[in-house]
């Protein structure tokens, strides 16, 4: 191919380009000049297939009022919360899906609206480190869904993403625990008696209370600090309750064994157990030889 001709074909593809986006700019404002509801219908639909779904959901929009009570209206309003949902406006979309199921209870996408109202909840959830009311809202939701629509074949979709977002909350609850179980004995901030330890072990047990389906992995990272942080409890407690703090780190050992034999933490596990051991047989009397005392981080 000459030079010439090569140059003259890479100056022709944009305005190719720029002709065929002017003819779709203006064929998508004289849709919004039409006063024909049904065309607008029409159009809003091919642009949602053709994957323009902010145009779609503009067009949606502007038919909800003039198609009110037909069954264009109705699809209209659920197809408006869809094109957000695809555009990844998920606030609008779960406000458009909501308001679909409350005004259609018994509409035909009743129970793809309330799914999707959670879906688009549960994508706004925030980093962990974050506040998490919008994940409890995004559960409620799934959950108000489920129990609305009990037989639906969404539901083992619907409790893998409340079972995600559970623990989401969890990571949130360990990171807390966590944060008491590395401040120690370090007393400015702490609460429940002045003892870190003792905040770490509460918020611990309380999340695995509040979210019995949280993952294995997370109960067993949690069922790990508690029995931790009991041991550092223990060693530091003075006299009259060291050998009660004890035997409670060891029926916590024993608690742990049960549910994770084959735990990666079970060496550490062990080590607590054995020195706890030693401390309960001298009846809370301090070891004469403490070098085999464990170091647990």
């Amino acid at each position: 191919m000459r030079p010439d001709m090569y140059r003259s074909r890479l100056l022709f593809l944009p305005l190719l380009c720029a002709m065929m986006l002017l003819g779709a700019c203006t064929e998508y404002s004289a849709v919004l000049k039409s006063n024909d509801y049904e065309y607008r219908y029409e159009a809003a639909k091919a642009l949602y297939a053709d994957g323009h779904y902010r145009q779609a959901s503009e067009l949606f929009s502007l038919l909800l009022i003039p198609l009110k009570g037909t069954s264009y209206g109705e699809e209209s309003l659920y197809m408006l919360g869809e094109s957000n949902l695809k555009a990844k406006d998920y606030e609008s979309a779960a406000m458009y899906f909501k308001k679909y199921y409350q005004t259609y209870p018994k509409g035909h996408y009743m129970e793809l609206a309330r799914f999707n109202s959670g879906y688009s909840l549960y994508k706004q959830t925030p980093d962990i480190r974050l506040d998490q009311s919008s994940t409890m809202q995004a559960i409620n939701e799934y959950q108000s869904f489920l129990d609305y629509c009990p037989n639906t074949s969404l539901k083992e979709q619907a409790q893998v993403i409340i079972y995600d977002m559970q623990d989401k909350l969890v990571k949130k609850e360990y990171m807390a625990a966590k944060l008491y179980y590395d401040l120690g004995t370090y007393t400015i901030n702490s609460f429940y008696g002045g003892n870190n330890y003792e905040a770490c072990v509460v918020t611990a047990q309380n999340a695995l209370k509040d979210y019995p389906y949280a993952s294995a992995g997370l109960r067993e990272d949690l069922s790990i600090l508690i029995l931790k942080a009991k041991y550092h409890l223990a060693r530091q407690s003075v006299e009259e309750k060291r050998l009660e703090r004890f035997r409670d780190t060891i029926d916590e050992y024993y608690a742990f064994q049960n549910d994770y034999p084959e735990s990666q933490y079970m060496k550490e596990a062990n080590s607590i157990f054995s020195y706890s051991e030693k401390v309960v047989a001298k009846k809370g009397l301090p070891l004469d030889d403490d070098d085999n005392e464990p170091r647990i981080k």
